[in-house]
């Protein structure tokens, strides 16, 4: 089997909105919203796939903090995405249909993937959390 190559956009936040409303009205189906932290900054990738089953994925990339607007007035479902994002990496989120303001997840850290809350991972503490890990 053939495997299409994957279009990831790169967009300014600005351009997030009209850009979802765009694919909203050409049919697009909201197939996931990922967020990452890369090099400190939150990467947050918007995946659609068409009605000829090709995927296209518009990221944004926003600083630890930052705040996003919502995209659930386009795909109403959005909303879980949305408050994961904000329960894991600590953005905000505004214009959530359904906001469960900040108790979605029950995490012992709060924002446990934010880039602020991430800590740096020296060798010897990667040996011990691995060797924590085997003793289970």
């Amino acid at each position: 089997m053939k495997r299409e190559a994957q279009l990831i956009e790169t967009i300014e936040l600005g351009d997030l909105l009209p850009r979802v409303e765009r694919q909203k009205k050409a049919g697009d189906r909201l197939v996931a919203i990922s967020c990452a932290v890369v090099e400190g900054e939150n990467e947050i990738t918007y995946s659609f796939e068409d009605r000829a089953h090709r995927f296209l994925h518009l990221r944004i990339v926003v600083p630890p903090g930052a705040t996003i607007p919502s995209v659930t007035p386009s795909y109403w479902g959005a909303f879980v995405y949305e408050n994961e994002i904000h329960d894991l990496y600590g953005l905000t989120v505004t214009g959530m249909n359904v906001d469960f303001g900040g108790h979605f997840y029950a995490t012992k850290v709060p924002y446990p993937f934010a880039a602020a809350a991430s800590p740096k991972v020296t060798p010897a503490g990667k040996e011990a959390q691995e060797k924590e890990c085997l003793d289970r």
